[in-house]
């Protein structure tokens, strides 16, 4: 199919009532509340992409023997719609999200999605379900876009057959009770990725195997794992979800390099770029274990927070590990996180100037 052609409406021919939805989605908190259509697109060997469609949620019936259940041949995106004061919807840097997606399926052996397939869907899915923003402070829409093997088969080669969806979700803020500093546990015993492996891509796996971590920093009272490299078990590498930030006191910024094994993050991305449009001093390099608790302890660390697309900037206040324990800054929310987090609020809301046109309208 061309990659140009309408996406087919099949309505809902049961949405959920109006009175229903507004309970639904007056306080949706992140992830449980889904609105009543999807996205769908076929690939296959002999067809390409084709059957693109705007249908009703429902189940999946699927063969025990699809090949995602087996092989794990998945991957997934995660972006937002925002509606702005005026009325109007937009979309923060889809684009990007399309380039990854196309990154992941690469290295998953997987056909490369179109973009205009990619962005063409979600707009679809927007407009049909318009209807599901919450107006509560903070909310929009989340968009989920995955891609999975569909194929009927048991045999370890890529799959002749996938699924593309995209699922549209009613969201509050990421974090109940509101943006409030974290405290994180700093995995020695699990790696989140390693070199040649899958850590640049957004597979489910990646995921999978962050859980495990993630449960002992709970066990452990804190918020969130950080994980360190898996060959030195020495460098900080970022959150089971999110990528992580430095701030210093003399004002300059760093953050991780990507150099294989760290998910390149469109919310990372757009920090750097406006780190360096307000001037400030941005590196990417390699930061330790060792030299976060030094800095944190002699006060030349001021702030560090991490940052994704669900939870925006979130603030770390406290890192643990077997046999230490420090404080970053007062263990508060930092000037320059709570900035970087306004601005960027302001430019996918609408409210401030978006000079690197980051905005996508949905018409």
């Amino acid at each position: 199919m061309s990659t140009r052609a309408p996406f087919v409406f099949e309505p809902n021919s049961a949405p959920v009532p109006a009175s229903e939805r507004a309970g639904r989605i007056a306080d949706p908190a992140f992830g449980r509340v889904f609105t009543d259509h999807m996205a769908m697109v076929r690939w296959s060997d002999d067809k390409g992409w084709h059957d693109a469609k705007i249908t009703a949620r429902t189940t999946l019936t699927v063969d025990p023997a699809t090949a995602v259940l087996h092989y794990a041949q998945e991957i997934f995106e995660g972006l937002k719609a925002y509606r702005h004061d005026d009325g109007s919807i937009a979309l923060f840097r889809p684009a990007a999200n399309a380039a990854r997606f196309r990154d992941s399926a690469r290295r998953m052996a997987m056909p490369e999605l179109p973009d205009d397939l990619f962005i063409g869907s979600i707009e679809a899915l927007v407009k049909a379900d318009a209807d599901w923003f919450p107006s509560v402070e903070g909310g929009s829409l989340y968009l989920r876009p995955f891609m999975i093997a569909s194929e009927v088969f048991l045999g370890v080669k890529p799959a002749g057959e996938y699924l593309f969806m995209v699922l549209a979700s009613s969201a509050g803020s990421y974090w109940k009770g509101g943006v409030r500093p974290v405290s994180l546990w700093v995995s020695h015993d699990y790696s989140r990725a390693a070199p040649g492996g899958t850590g640049a891509a957004k597979c489910g796996g990646n995921y999978a195997t962050s859980l495990v971590a993630q449960q002992e920093a709970i066990r452990r009272g804190c918020d969130q794992v950080v994980f360190l490299d898996a060959t030195e078990r020495r460098w900080i590498e970022e959150l089971g979800g999110m990528n992580i930030f430095f701030v210093f006191e003399d004002g300059s910024i760093q953050t991780p390099p990507l150099t294989g094994t760290i998910l390149p993050g469109i919310t990372r991305d757009s920090i750097l770029q406006m780190a360096r449009d307000a001037g400030l001093t941005v590196r990417e390099e390699l930061y330790s274990i060792d030299q976060w608790r030094a800095d944190a302890e002699s006060g030349r660390l001021t702030e560090s927070f991490a940052c994704g697309t669900a939870a925006v900037v979130t603030p770390i206040g406290k890192v643990a590990g077997p046999d230490y324990a420090f404080t970053i800054g007062t263990g508060g929310t930092g000037q320059t996180t709570q900035r970087f987090l306004d601005a960027l609020t302001a430019v996918q809301r609408g409210r401030a100037p978006d000079p690197h046109n980051w905005l996508h309208p949905i018409a």
